[in-house]
């Protein structure tokens, strides 16, 4: 049986973990499956047929000199390393019982047993760019290994240490530092091609994917070049390429973070290079209320990692030759403005837009959908704005430049709990990765779609159309026909879903 996991799991899970993460060592005697890498050998966990290895190094701790630094390159070690616990999580707030640490540059492995060649998918968390981790219950990779396919979890620096400028403050030498997390999924990456045939992977047929901040990172390396030919298909869940600043932009963050510092600890901005990662937290909390935009902690385009925009990157064929399956939940905002907003949208609630732009927009629900709620509409609108139109621009720069893409839209919505009735953000993380929530009303239809769509989701990664048993034929998209699969407990193909919808938003975003 494929064991399924509560909401309350999926949100506790991180906390249940701590007590098991911990940096991995040399030298111990266990028992279980050891590998051979480049760089060493590693001892995992044999658990039911699947072999696990947790807390494996993918570069040099980002700490000390190498804060705000582009991340290095391991060096080879003797002996062998447990692989058998979690690693510290990122720098992030909250959660007293996770163990946190800027040591935290590491990825998990769930490998079938025998020598493959399997193929390889890498899933990058969410988490908005300042919180999350690589080892939720929800991100166990057992049931991918036992459909023949090594699965890895990447993790990768948080908040101001892997999203903020810091140029401004430090000097020209740190030019680019909004971009370290990408950089340190470009170095998971490398690792992955250099090292996962020792585990039975295809470095050749990779698959990198994730959800919300996850699906924006896997849509933000799909226009970096750098980043060519370390993967070759995407899963994009909820997400969307605009969440970059331009350059000037960056550098009024990073000097804004300095003033911060200055204000709260009484010290010089360039002592953020020093002191204790753990002080820096508080300072990046208040900085990110009181900042004017949402998500100020955001990727750049410094003309040099990432030489433009995404999208156009992407659309003058960054992306050729590869394959995306990408899609959004149907009433994704519901999940942070609630399923009655209590006022309009307000410039915290904007993912991409000014207020101004988006109100311009939203003025218009009504007449579009005069059948909803004005509670449903603002989340219609919001979805829209975060989520919806900026994969929609993804979608139509891959297939415009030669990426063969398959669009999604999940519609299925729970019948218990606060979001009764809704397709809210992350709802279809627990159906990818087969688990559905139990003491649900609808647990039983619930756990019927988590299966077939973790196993679209497997034929996709293998290399085949998203396909499983009783799915409807799922075409490809184009920006005409817009084919696109509507996920629920009888899914269906709609051809150009939304179309007056999308018209709004022509122009403005």
């Amino acid at each position: 049986m494929r064991s399924p996991v509560s909401r309350r799991d999926f949100v506790l899970g991180a906390a249940a973990c701590g007590v098991l993460c911990a940096r991995g060592s040399l030298g111990q005697s266990l028992a279980g499956p050891v590998v051979k890498t480049p760089l060493g050998s590693l001892q995992g966990l044999d658990l039911d047929g699947v072999r696990v290895f947790r807390g494996v190094p993918f570069a040099q701790p980002p700490v000390d000199d190498l804060r705000f630094r582009a991340p290095q390159k391991l060096t080879p070690w003797t002996g062998v390393r447990d692989a058998t616990r979690f690693a510290a999580s990122a720098m992030q707030s909250g959660e007293p019982a996770v163990e946190h640490s800027e040591d935290c540059l590491y990825l998990n492995i769930w490998a079938p047993e025998g020598g493959g060649p399997y193929p390889v998918f890498v899933w990058i968390h969410g988490g908005g760019f300042t919180g999350g981790h690589a080892f939720e219950p929800v991100y166990d990779g057992t049931e991918f290994a036992r459909q023949g396919i090594v699965c890895v979890t990447v993790a990768y620096r948080l908040g101001v240490f892997g999203f903020l400028d810091v140029e401004p403050v430090l000097g020209p030498d740190y030019a680019g530092s909004a971009n370290n997390a990408l950089r340190d999924l470009i170095a998971a990456l490398d690792w992955i091609k250099q090292n996962i045939g020792s585990f039975g992977g295809d470095p050749g047929k990779v698959t990198v994917g994730g959800e919300s901040a996850g699906a924006k990172l896997t849509d933000i390396l799909m226009g970096i070049p750098a980043a060519d030919g370390l993967f070759h298909q995407m899963i994009s869940e909820s997400g969307g390429a605009e969440r970059v600043w331009a350059r000037p932009d960056a550098e009024k963050v990073g000097a804004g973070f300095g003033e911060a510092w200055h204000k709260a600890s009484g010290l010089d901005a360039k002592t953020i290079e020093a002191v204790a990662a753990e002080k820096l937290i508080p300072v990046q909390k208040e900085f990110m209320e009181d900042w004017p935009k949402h998500f100020p902690l955001r990727a750049e385009v410094d003309g040099q990692l990432l030489p433009r925009l995404p999208v156009e990157t992407i659309a003058r064929g960054s992306a050729k030759g590869k394959r995306l399956l990408i899609g959004t939940n149907w009433d994704e905002s519901a999940l942070f403005v609630g399923p009655h907003p209590a006022e309009d949208p307000t410039a915290k609630d904007l993912g991409n837009l000014s207020l101004a732009a988006f109100n311009a927009v939203f003025a218009k629900y009504a007449k579009l959908y005069p059948e909803l709620s004005a509670d449903r509409r603002r989340i219609r609108a919001l979805t829209a704005e975060e989520y919806w139109i900026p994969s929609i621009h993804v979608a139509d720069a891959a297939v415009n430049a030669g990426c063969e893409t398959w669009m999604y839209r999940l519609d299925f919505a729970e019948t218990s709990g606060r979001l009764k009735g809704l397709a809210f953000h992350s709802l279809d993380v627990g159906l990818v990765w087969d688990k559905p929530h139990r003491a649900v009303e609808n647990s039983a239809a619930e756990a019927a779609l988590a299966t077939q769509i973790h196993d679209a989701w497997c034929s996709f990664i293998k290399g085949g159309a998203p396909a499983a048993a009783g799915l409807p034929e799922w075409p490809k998209y184009n920006s005409m026909d817009r084919a696109t699969m509507l996920l629920d407990v009888t899914s269906r193909v709609e051809l150009r879903p939304q179309e007056e919808e999308l018209r709004l938003w022509d122009g403005v975003l």
